[in-house]
């Protein structure tokens, strides 16, 4: 039987050569496999290899600073393909800096790309990403200057009289991935990860091109001893592994924390009444948003606003137990973590494989999605992934909101500087905010409103002083805050006119009140 060799981190670094394409598995912190990246990092800064590395990534795989942040080095890298990189501050620097060819792929196309290439598919067939900045037609997923005419990794095909998305397999000479257990035939569990990811997929996916798997685990037990249907990757598929001595620090759960068992499904923790979120702008948005949404509905929470409220709110309000959250790393139920810690939950009633859960969100499409946004034009399309200089990519915003049967995007009416205060439940500007959102035309297209017209998708994006509704015949303001002059503080601060309702109503004032508003009446 074919076994991997037990090797150090350092002699794991010293496999990577150079010019070679590198895939990394891992989402925020959570399955980082720190010795090895450290190692890798260490090797470059002390001998100059290995040098001009593609490195290839699913998620954001970062807390800020560690993670894929080892590799953010000019000349370690010649290019990176990603998901998205809102916590890698160094990577968008070479990004916004031009010092890296850089693409961007939707995350949940990504995943799946590795299940396509692992099966020696010409790549992933979608129409996810058409009519955004993926499209090639567009800008490709080229993330700046220098990649405007390097080669696209992406291109449109007609099938059936119809368009959709070619995503390329992309061969990779290594793969890094992150285990639990493993025993003396390199058997490799997940036991304690806090996500399932895409492991598998992209071993194999490596395997098709013949490359090397290097795996990182936290406990060596004796052959025989790992239940089978535990293992994660059969040894057979990975060449080295290297035992972690340090898993405080470089096999950590999360960046918060080492290991909580309530976070891998091991246990169920009790939870106490959680602390009310405070009255403030983004809880009020995250108020009215959840007012779209129906009895038994399945909602998906992106960063941001959304995933920093919703679920307080739902818990506030008493009705966490009438609808169902999911997460893009495969979370269905239990109380899900923010910030640096995304994508992690205690106590959910389901954790599927990361390629697994966007067989969910590319296909049948969650009843609703929350999502945070940065810009929005007369035609209705967003923007929620470029902002300012920094590159921060799609994530899986735009797998989720291409299928979505109901997207409504969560944003302050303008950004930067904005203040309010809620006297007599009502809305007061004390301070407008100095960046304009409301735009003629967006930095970057990542959810196109003509094709979410076109397929009769139902879209709102709300903000705290007004709600606006994709119709069919264009962007429409349907209803403004109480306190606020249409005028003034909401046409004014626009560089367009948007269709107005004949309708048009007034937000209702129990939003801006303190203690539940009675969301349940909206279900």
């Amino acid at each position: 039987m074919k076994k991997p060799v037990f090797i150090s981190g350092a002699e794991a670094a010293e496999m990577i050569k150079d010019n070679s394409t590198v895939a990394t598995i891992g989402m925020t912190l959570v399955s980082a496999s720190e010795t090895i990246l450290k190692a890798i990092e260490k090797r470059f800064l002390e001998t100059g290899s290995p040098n001009h590395i593609t490195l290839v990534h699913s998620c954001g795989q970062s807390d800020r600073d560690r993670g894929i942040q080892h590799f953010a080095h000019e000349n370690m890298l010649s290019r990176i393909i990603g998901g998205h990189w809102g916590l890698q501050p160094r990577m968008m620097k070479l990004i916004a800096e031009n010092k890296i060819l850089a693409y961007c792929i939707p995350q949940g196309q990504f995943a799946q790309l590795y299940r396509s290439m692992a099966g020696g598919e010409p790549g992933k067939i979608t129409k996810v990403g058409l009519g955004t900045f993926i499209d090639p037609r567009l800008d490709g997923g080229k993330m700046n200057e220098i990649t405007r005419n390097a080669p696209d990794i992406v291109e449109v095909v007609q099938i059936g009289g119809e368009e959709y998305m070619r995503y390329k397999p992309i061969p990779l000479d290594y793969c890094i991935i992150r285990g639990t257990y493993v025993d003396e035939n390199g058997n490799l569990t997940t036991d304690e990860e806090a996500m399932q990811l895409e492991v598998f997929s992209a071993v194999m996916a490596c395997k098709k091109f013949g490359g090397k798997v290097i795996a990182q685990a936290k406990y060596k037990v004796a052959a025989g001893t790992l239940h089978c249907k535990r293992v994660t990757v059969p040894g057979i598929f990975i060449d080295a592994v290297v035992m972690c001595d340090n898993p405080e620090e470089d096999h950590r759960q999360t960046h918060s924390f080492a290991f909580d068992p309530a976070y891998c499904g091991d246990i169920k923790v009790p939870v106490e009444a959680s602390e009310r979120l405070p009255l403030n702008v983004r809880k009020l948005i995250g108020r009215r948003a959840l007012m779209e949404l129906t009895m038994d509905d399945v909602l998906n929470v992106g960063t941001g606003i959304p995933n920093d409220v919703v679920g307080p709110i739902l818990a506030e309000e008493g009705v966490q137990e009438d609808v169902t959250i999911t997460v893009e790393s495969g979370i269905y139920g239990g109380i899900p973590m923010g910030g640096v810690d995304f994508g992690i939950a205690k106590n959910n009633f389901a954790l599927l494989r990361h390629d697994d859960q966007f067989d969910y969100y590319n296909g049948a499409g969650v009843d609703a999605t929350f999502m945070g946004a940065g810009e929005i034009d007369a035609d209705g399309n967003v923007n929620a992934t470029r902002l300012g200089p920094n590159p921060t990519g799609a994530g899986g915003f735009i797998d989720i909101t291409t299928n979505a049967k109901h997207v409504v995007f969560c944003s302050t009416f303008t950004g930067k500087g904005l203040e309010c205060s809620f006297e007599d439940n009502k809305l007061h500007i004390n301070k407008e905010g100095s960046i304009i959102k409301c735009v003629k035309k967006l930095q970057q297209i990542s959810y196109n409103g003509n094709i979410a017209r076109k397929k009769g998708q139902k879209m709102h994006y709300v903000t705290e002083r007004a709600v606006f509704e994709l119709r069919p015949e264009g962007l429409t303001l349907i209803e403004i805050a109480p306190g606020i002059d249409l005028q003034t503080q909401v046409l004014d601060m626009m560089e367009f006119k948007p269709l107005i309702s004949e309708n048009l109503k007034e937000m209702d004032s129990a939003i801006y009140s303190d203690g539940p508003f009675g969301l349940k009446k909206y279900l």
